[in-house]
This record gives structure tokens, C-alpha cells and sequence, in this order.
């Protein structure tokens, strides 16, 4: 540290917070108005603890930026939605960029995404046909909380028990006891679950099973209510048919990683799990299968999406269809290619009529869109003027022989240029199918095949950063929590928005795994100088000053651990957090966490310390 270092006063970092965020956005807007690829965006909304509506808006073009933050007034209409996402484009310079929009399945977001459709066709791909894509880790919630249902009074009971376990250290210690004796590890904390998320549920059920007999056991000797045999056993047949399901919303609910060629995949191991299912001998395996099933049908089964059906031509369009851009983003999966779209069909009706007609259809909407990104690319290409080269050298004898050759030159070249275009779906149809397994770089592939393929890769830029889930832009509200608690609710809605942008804009990078631990190790020691030095005149400090100071132990044992230093006095987190390295995510909370308190109710602070 340098001694002579002045700490800044809270409003000078306040200003310091809003200047850092202004400029940050002015550098990534010029980046978004410069990209020659589409941007694809999720939105969600938050209640927060003051019951104020917050919008959030997330940029995806390869990159993953939070670009808005702001307040929604109610009611949460498709309306104001639909009004809010129009000033988030307008503000940026995006609105004739936007290529998908992905949306919780709710009912005010569709109207959302048809008032944009209606409204701002010309400025969207193919008149915004398909714009809309349905949040899959939302659907994946509603095809399982039926499931919940059918075992409800078991879940209750559990959830009862692990709550009076988890209501006194003392209980926790009793349940500890009969958990030691029994040879299972004691527990640091107990989960509970959020119900309306099933995979939440999920967790507690698994783990409430591997203490079975410690909860039924604590449960007699505290005269608590605990699940019957049938229901522990309805329980445990529960979890193992959702483990398929758990896997398939990690996968898709991955966020740093191109997830939209992996959608016709999840569609089918869904609808295979169910049928197999249905088959099953256990009557409550087959009700969860027929349950999930109706549901399934409902938002993503392929045979209700037949574009010519033979029996009725003329019927309604599907309430909810089949987004044609995930089909062509499995298509551009160098490992699946068109192949895919026939098994995948096939394993849907096994009718090679109906397989061909399908075929044909996403092959249709394929080159449609590679006429429209061709037409794109090629308004981009420059020829290089040889004719004004040549006229320069009007002494030479044979200045109408060299001209004639530098022509025909730049006509072949022209008439190559046009050739690769024009052939480029069929040479990439007839290159041999990748091998590669699920951690397999997609996007290194397009990266090298740019030059024999400039028209597809453009298309896979695009059509690989479609998000199939809303959860980049849900994690924001979990920062949102954090920075707008119960006892820190007075941020102005523009440094709320800076903060919580900036933290996504700074801390993007896996680079900085080694500096934010030291940033953070720097900022906790200010702190404690801070408060050394007799800031906050008036208040009580010591509490403040111990927990600070386990925090910077904290930081110091994290600086070491990803320095690579030996660190006799580490700290043991409850989660195991420390000992396995830094973690970035972490710290960086806790960094932003430290700038909104050095950053609200400045100027009180700002008018008692000289330096500001």
C-alpha cells in the first residue's frame, strides 16, 4: 500500500461509479453499432424487496453484456414491455440489429413480441417471423412442477422437517448427533428449497434422502412429522427420473457457451425420456410420464408442426410453433448438419413422406436466409480498381493487350467469388460430419472455415448466439438483490443500473481470476483504513471493523491461493469456497458491494471529510 494514498470520499467514488459505467457504455455502444452480425437479446423482469418492477435487458452476440437496468412501472403489460425494449434498442442503436428475442413463457411477453413484430416489421429478418423464442429452462419448470404435484404431501413434510432443523443451532446440532452416530458426514447449513423452481426442489429431495434415516430418526425423538415409507419411497423414484432432467438444464441454461444448436437434441431426449416412461410398470412413473407428456405436447412437440399438413391444409397456425432459426442453428453444428434434421424427423413419425416434406421445409428457410446474409456480405466487398492502374501506364506499347488480360483477371475472380457463394450450403453438405463430444468448440470450427465459408460462418455467428434461456439476464437480479436490500434501498435507479451494469462489463473476463482477488484484498484493507482513521464520526464501528476484518483474511487467503503462495492462515469457508481458490464471482460481489455502500448518501459523508 502506498502510505501517502488519500482515500476518496464517498461522493467522489459515487461520481468516480457513474463516470467509469458512462464511459464503459459509450465504448460498447460504438462496438454494438459497428458489429456486421445481428444481436440477440433476453429479458426478464424483478420484483424487488421495496416491490418495485425492474426490467433487464441482455445484449448476445458471442458476448453476454447487461446493457439495461431500469425501472418498470405497473402494470406489466405486453405494452410496457413491448415500449421498454423499444427505448433499450433506440438508446443503444441496435433496433436494426436485433435478430431474436428470448422471453419467459408468459403471456404478456408474447404480446410483447407481436406488438414489436406488428410495429417494427421493416426493421427486423424476415419481418420478425421468428423473433420470439420461448425461455426452454422455463418450459422444462412447467413440464416438471406437474410432476411435483403428484408427490405434494411427501415434498411438504420434508420441506416442514428440514425447516425445524434448520430454525435453532440446537436442533442442528441434535439432527448432527444422530447423523455422526449413523456414519453420515454432519451438515454446516440445511437446504431449502424455492418452490416454484423444480430444480430447487430437486436439491432438497436429494439431499433429504441421503439423510433419510437421520430425519426419520430425529423427527420420532422431536415428535415432528415425518414422510411416510411410500412417500420417502414416491420421493426417491421422483429424483431418479429427474436426474436426465437436471443435466438438460445445466445444459441449456449455459450462458458462456452457444447453446441453440443443442435444442432439437434436448427436444428429443425429452420426448423419448416420456415414452419410455409411459411404459413403465410403477403406476407413478407412468402418471408423472402422461403428465409431463400433455404439457410437452402442448409447446414442443414436433408432429403439431407440420407446415403442410395434408388433412388441413389451411389450418390455424400453432399458438405456440416450432422456432425455424433453432432448426437452422442445429443445421450449422458441423457435427449434425442436415443429417440431423432427418433422424431427428424421422425419429418423430417414421413416415418418409412426412420426413422429406419436412426436410425440404428447413431446407427452404436455410437458403432463404443465406440469400438474405450473402446479399449482406456482398455489399461489404470492395474490388480492388485495376483498371485505374493500368490506365497510368498509357506508355506502354501493349496497353490495350495488358488491359484486356487485367479484365479478364477481375472477371474470373468476380465469377470465382460468385461460384464459392452460390455453392456453399452444398460444399458444406458434402464435407464428411465432425466428430467432436458435448465440450467441443463449435465456434473455433466457423472461426477457421470463415475464409471457405464467409456467408455460413456470418450465419453461424448469429444463429449460434441465439440463447434458448432467459437465465443471463435472470442472474442480474440476484446481483439486484444483493446491491437494493432490505437495508440499503435508497439508490437512485441510475446508480443501481450503473452498478449493476459495470459489474457485468468489468468482470467479464477469466482473465482477471488472479486481480480480483487483489482488488478485492486492497479494497477490504482501505476499508479498515477508513475506519481506523476515524471516518463516520459518531457512529458505532466495531462491529463493522471485526466483520471487515475477516473479510480482508478472507481476501488475503484468496490473493495467496491464486498467486500461488503458501497460506498458513487460511480461513475454511462453511461452502468450501476458499481452500479450492479464488473465486471471482464471489469476490467481486463483495467488491461491488463495498462500492454502493462508499457510494450511497454522499454527500452527508462527502460535506465531513476534507478530502472531497
Amino acid at each position: 500500500m502506498q502510505p501517502t494514498f488519500q482515500v476518496k470520499g464517498r461522493q467522489t467514488i459515487r461520481s468516480d461509479c457513474l463516470k467509469k459505467y458512462e464511459d464503459m457504455k459509450k465504448e460498447l455502444q460504438t462496438e454494438l453499432q459497428n458489429l456486421d452480425t445481428h444481436v440477440c437479446l433476453t429479458s426478464d423482469i424483478w420484483t424487488s424487496s421495496q416491490t418495485i418492477g425492474y426490467m433487464v435487458v441482455t445484449a448476445h452476440y458471442l458476448k453476454k453484456k447487461i446493457i439495461w437496468f431500469k425501472e418498470l412501472e405497473c402494470p406489466h403489460s405486453g405494452y410496457a414491455i413491448s415500449d421498454e425494449l423499444v427505448l433499450c434498442m433506440t438508446d443503444w442503436g441496435i433496433r436494426d440489429k436485433l435478430f431474436t428475442l428470448t422471453l419467459d413463457n408468459a403471456s404478456n411477453n408474447t404480446s410483447a413480441c407481436e406488438l414489436l413484430i406488428n410495429n417494427h416489421k421493416n426493421e427486423l429478418l424476415f419481418e420478425g417471423e421468428h423473433l420470439h423464442v420461448r425461455c426452454s429452462v422455463h418450459i422444462l419448470n412447467i413440464l416438471v412442477q406437474d410432476v411435483m404435484k403428484l408427490i405434494h404431501s411427501a415434498i411438504e413434510k420434508i420441506r416442514e422437517l428440514l425447516k425445524h432443523i434448520d430454525s435453532s443451532v440446537s436442533r442442528l446440532q441434535a439432527f448432527n448427533s444422530i447423523a455422526t452416530g449413523m456414519g453420515l458426514k454432519p451438515k454446516a447449513g440445511i437446504y431449502l428449497d424455492i418452490p416454484t423452481r423444480w430444480n430447487s426442489t430437486f436439491k432438497m429431495l436429494r439431499e433429504a434422502l441421503k439423510y433419510k434415516a437421520a430425519l426419520n430418526s430425529y423427527a420420532h425423538r422431536s415428535h415432528e412429522v415425518s414422510p411416510s415409507e411410500e412417500e420417502w419411497a414416491k420421493a426417491e423414484a421422483v429424483c431418479e427420473f429427474l436426474k436426465a432432467f437436471e443435466e438438460l438444464t445445466l445444459l441449456v441454461s449455459a450462458h458462456r457457451t452457444p447453446t441453440a444448436h443443442r435444442f432439437l437434441p434436448l427436444v428429443l431426449c425429452i420426448r423419448h425420456a416420456l415414452k419410455d416412461q409411459a411404459w413403465q410398470s410403477t403406476d407413478l412413473l407412468k402418471k408423472m410420464a402422461l403428465g409431463m407428456h400433455s404439457k410437452f405436447e402442448k409447446y414442443w412437440d414436433p408432429s403439431e408442426d407440420n407446415p403442410y399438413n395434408e388433412s388441413n391444409p389451411q389450418r390455424k397456425k400453432k399458438e405456440i410453433a416450432f422456432n425455424i432459426a433453432l432448426v437452422i442453428a442445429t443445421f450449422l453444428d458441423p457435427r449434425r448438419k442436415l443429417s440431423y434434421l432427418k433422424f431427428f424427423y424421422k425419429k418423430v413419425w417414421n413416415d418418409a413422406n412426412k420426413v422429406d416434406i419436412l426436410v425440404k421445409h428447413a431446407l427452404e428457410w436455410i437458403r432463404k436466409y443465406f440469400s438474405a446474409y450473402e446479399e449482406r456480405c456482398e455489399s461489404c466487398v470492395v474490388m480492388t480498381p485495376v483498371a485505374n492502374e493500368v490506365s497510368s501506364k498509357s506508355e506502354s506499347p501493349c496497353l490495350g493487350k495488358r488491359k484486356l488480360e487485367e479484365e479478364f483477371a477481375e472477371y474470373m475472380t468476380q465469377e470465382q467469388f460468385d461460384q464459392s457463394h452460390k455453392s456453399e450450403i452444398d460444399t458444406y453438405l458434402e464435407e464428411n460430419i465432425e466428430k467432436g463430444s458435448d465440450d467441443w468448440d463449435i465456434l473455433a470450427w466457423w472461426k477457421c472455415k470463415s475464409e471457405k465459408y464467409p456467408v455460413l460462418s456470418t450465419m453461424a455467428r448469429d444463429f449460434l448466439a441465439i440463447p434458448l434461456s432467459t437465465v443471463s439476464s435472470e442472474s442480474a437480479f440476484s446481483c439486484g438483490g444483493r446491491i437494493l436490500g432490505d437495508h440499503r434501498n435508497s439508490l437512485s435507479p441510475q446508480m443501481l443500473e450503473a452498478l449493476i451494469c459495470a459489474k457485468d462489463w468489468l468482470f467479464i473476463s477469466k482473465d482477471l481470476d488472479v486481480e480480483v482477488p487483489m482488488l478485492h484484498a486492497v479494497w477490504c484493507n482501505l476499508v479498515l483504513e477508513e475506519e481506523s482513521a476515524g471516518w463516520g464520526r459518531g457512529r458505532s464501528t466495531e462491529p463493522r471493523t471485526a466483520a471487515r476484518k475477516a473479510t480482508a483474511q478472507r481476501a488475503t487467503t484468496q490473493q495467496a491461493t491464486a498467486l500461488g503462495k503458501p497460506n498458513p492462515g487460511a480461513v475454511h469457508a462453511r461452502d468450501g469456497g476458499i481452500d479450492g481458490g479464488a473465486d471471482p464471482c464471489m469476490v467481486q460481489d463483495t467488491i461491488v458491494d463495498g462500492v454502493v455502500e462508499l457510494a450511497k448518501d454522499g454527500a452527508e459523508d462527502g460535506r465531513n471529510h476534507p478530502t472531497n
